[in-house]
């Protein structure tokens, strides 16, 4: 305990004991001292916390997907595994599909394009489902049939439903998608659909088997029946022998209309996933299928079709009034398609 010191005078020193400290007021410092080195360690703690918080944030890493991840998740998007409502795909459920339609215009090839790519086992195309107004009457009535179409739900004679693994159908460019473009390219981009571009380079022999088949339809030369496509080498002389009148005057106008479109069509399906093939290519050059196949992403066999070319030879031998075409034709950008034979 301690002491303090009483001075009375200069010769006499008194040492007293200190006063006792009452048990109470002790217990009441040690509690308050307690008390405070609590509050104290608890706000060191506390801004401890923070600045260890604030440091994790300064360093910590944003994960970004690198190119190879960006492939990967393309190629995960652009394969599907329907289900269909009106039948099983059984063993074949896990088996991938992608989905195509292939965009072109009447009488570039279409249908004996079409043909070839349904020679491949995998591959279900189902035709020109959009010639029927009521499918393509506005956006929805085209969405709910592109629905059942890459459902696996729309039944033709080339559907291999249950294995397939590409499904589509063709689609010319006058059958609502010039017109629906914006929604159909979302669409398209949306739901993986894999754009396959078909046109002719030779617009002028197009506008003769246009003008040719347009006169069949109501002429039927073929036994009273009309046909498109034909299978056989006497059947494509029979049709062959119609000649068509070409309106020389429109003729320059009329070809520079279909290269605007094509041009167009190009410019608005841009963003989708798309290929561009030209007819008269995949006739010099059957390699170029190959390019399709891979990309579908199907296994590469010869593909073949039974179709024959209708108006073959020099195109003099088809138009009625050739010297008016040729004149027509000398001297501008299109004086090549009176020379090519395709």
């Amino acid at each position: 305990m301690a002491e303090y010191i009483c001075l009375l005078n200069k010769d006499t020193t008194v040492i007293k004991p200190a006063k006792k400290t009452p048990i109470l007021l002790r217990m009441i410092v040690l509690m308050f001292a307690m008390v405070c080195g609590v509050y104290i360690c608890s706000v060191c703690l506390k801004q401890t916390s923070i600045h260890s918080k604030i440091k994790f944030q300064d360093i910590q890493v944003v994960e970004r997907l690198s190119p190879d991840d960006d492939h990967g998740n393309l190629q995960i998007s652009s394969v599907h595994y329907p289900n269909p409502e009106t039948f099983s795909r059984a063993e074949c459920a896990h088996n991938p599909v992608r989905y195509f339609a292939i965009l072109s215009m009447q009488r570039s090839g279409s249908g004996w394009f079409e043909t070839l790519l349904n020679s491949h086992v995998n591959v279900s195309s189902n035709g020109e489902i959009f010639s029927v107004l009521d499918r393509r009457r506005n956006i929805s009535s085209i969405t709910r049939t592109l629905d059942k179409v890459y459902n696996l739900d729309w039944f033709t004679s080339a559907s291999k439903n249950e294995c397939s693994a590409a499904v589509g159908f063709k689609w010319m460019l006058n059958q609502g998608v010039m017109q629906h473009h914006k929604e159909i390219s979302d669409y398209f981009n949306r739901r993986g659909v894999f754009a396959i571009f078909l046109f002719r380079r030779n617009l002028l022999r197009r506008m003769v088997s246009v003008l040719a088949n347009s006169y069949d339809r109501h002429a039927k030369l073929l036994n009273g029946t009309h046909k498109s496509h034909v299978h056989s080498t006497e059947e494509a002389k029979t049709l062959a022998k119609y000649k068509p009148m070409i309106n020389s005057t429109l003729l320059i106008s009329d070809l520079k209309e279909v290269e605007i479109t094509a041009a167009k069509a190009l410019e608005y399906f841009n963003s989708t996933r798309h290929i561009v093939l030209y007819y008269e290519d995949l006739i010099k050059n059957p390699a170029k299928l190959k390019d399709v196949q891979a990309f579908l992403g199907l296994p590469l066999m010869e593909l073949m079709s039974r179709q024959v070319k209708i108006h073959k030879g020099p195109l003099s031998d088809h138009v009625k009034n050739w010297e008016d075409v040729n004149k027509t034709l000398n001297g501008t950008a299109y004086e090549s398609f009176l020379q090519a034979d395709y």
